[in-house]
């Protein structure tokens, strides 16, 4: 008894502390701001970076035509999660100051016969494994996007984009079983942090299949992890958190009792309620690496959110990820292509999450 008041003592107290500090909000007005950062990269052709692997001399084309549906803003996986970026602000908002330009944008962008051509590239000889899984990832949070929204340009859109989403379901359920050691690092490669999308993905459209290979790959890499060294976070190119991103996929896999448990045990620093962990700091915003660290701060703060939302005594995480947000979030529309093509999706991903339950 006494145990339980002392718990909701603590909890009031964190709920007055986090009343205090501007707790960041996505507005319209933030909307239309970061709306601006897809809109103004995703028909931008260069510069970019095509992770391509040439098969030969004929494999030497221009951007748009290797990937008409995702070719602008610097490279495909920024240019997928740019259009979930548009696809997540038009559900929220659909009185966006440029919601016609969006509409028309989405439509032209993600049509049967782009789609298509994209589904041809991925099916190269030498293109087995592009975008593992970081790219797979977004793509399958696109496809979740437009599940969820009961708009009929959403239906459109979803089925117009059903087979490479179809192509990337089966890509990892063929990858995963053969993974026999997790990728930690705080970049694109980042195992858990592929994991948690298409979790997320195959949960919300009832792909058992996919959902229980991920639940037992995610057991079999992170089960018996302990004392994660997250004092050596961040790496000074990260934009992911290599501990945090594995609490959180291990957070939506298994059970609370267990949770909580291999929680203590994984991070056993951040079970006090004094626990202070920094933003990334960002020496220049016009280094395409160092910018990174603003990325760090949106997506730590998406995955501390989503353990304090799940469990009230965590809630003084929540603290930790206003911190990170509001470090990061007034610099990203700042002029600079470095970050402005790709940190409005995290900045929105990481608002989102103040209010997801």
């Amino acid at each position: 008894m006494k145990k339980t008041v002392l718990i909701a003592v603590l909890i009031l107290i964190g709920i007055l502390s986090l009343k205090a500090q501007k707790i960041p909000e996505l507005t319209l007005t933030e909307a239309n701001r970061l709306s601006k950062l897809p809109l103004k990269c995703m028909n931008t052709e260069f510069p970019n970076r095509l992770g391509q692997t040439l098969g030969g001399p004929e494999d030497i084309k221009p951007p748009s035509v290797l990937h008409p549906a995702f070719y602008g803003c610097f490279d495909w996986h920024s240019s997928v999660h740019g259009h979930w970026s548009l696809v997540s602000l038009l559900k929220q908002f659909p009185e966006l100051d440029n919601s016609s330009e969006v509409v028309g944008k989405l439509k032209k962008n993600i049509s049967k016969e782009n789609i298509a051509a994209e589904v041809r590239y991925f099916n190269g000889k030498h293109n087995k494994i592009y975008e593992r899984t970081y790219g797979w990832a977004w793509l399958l949070k696109l496809a979740e996007e437009l599940h969820t929204w009961d708009d009929s340009l959403a239906r459109e859109l979803e089925n117009n984009l059903q087979p490479l989403t179809d192509l990337i379901v089966k890509r990892y359920m063929e990858f995963l079983p053969k993974l026999n050691y997790p990728i930690r690092v705080g970049e694109h490669p980042n195992t858990a942090f592929g994991l948690i999308f298409a979790w997320d993905y195959a949960n919300t459209v009832g792909n058992t299949a996919l959902k229980t290979l991920i639940e037992k790959r995610a057991r079999d890499f992170y089960l018996n992890d302990f004392s994660c060294p997250i004092s050596w976070e961040p790496g000074g190119y990260d934009f992911l958190s290599p501990c945090i991103e594995e609490a959180a996929i291990m957070l939506r896999v298994l059970p609370d009792a267990e949770f909580k448990q291999w929680f203590a045990k994984f991070l056993p620093d951040m079970q006090s309620r004094d626990y202070v962990l920094k933003p990334g700091i960002v020496s220049d915003r016009t280094d395409g690496k160092l910018i990174h660290l603003d990325g760090v701060n949106f997506s730590r703060a998406w995955c501390l959110n989503e353990i304090a939302n799940k469990y009230p005594e965590y809630d003084y995480l929540r603290k930790i990820a206003i911190e990170h947000v509001n470090y990061s979030l007034p610099n990203i529309v700042d002029g600079n292509y470095e970050g402005g093509h790709w940190l409005g999706s995290f900045a929105i991903y990481a608002l989102n999450s103040f209010k997801r339950k």
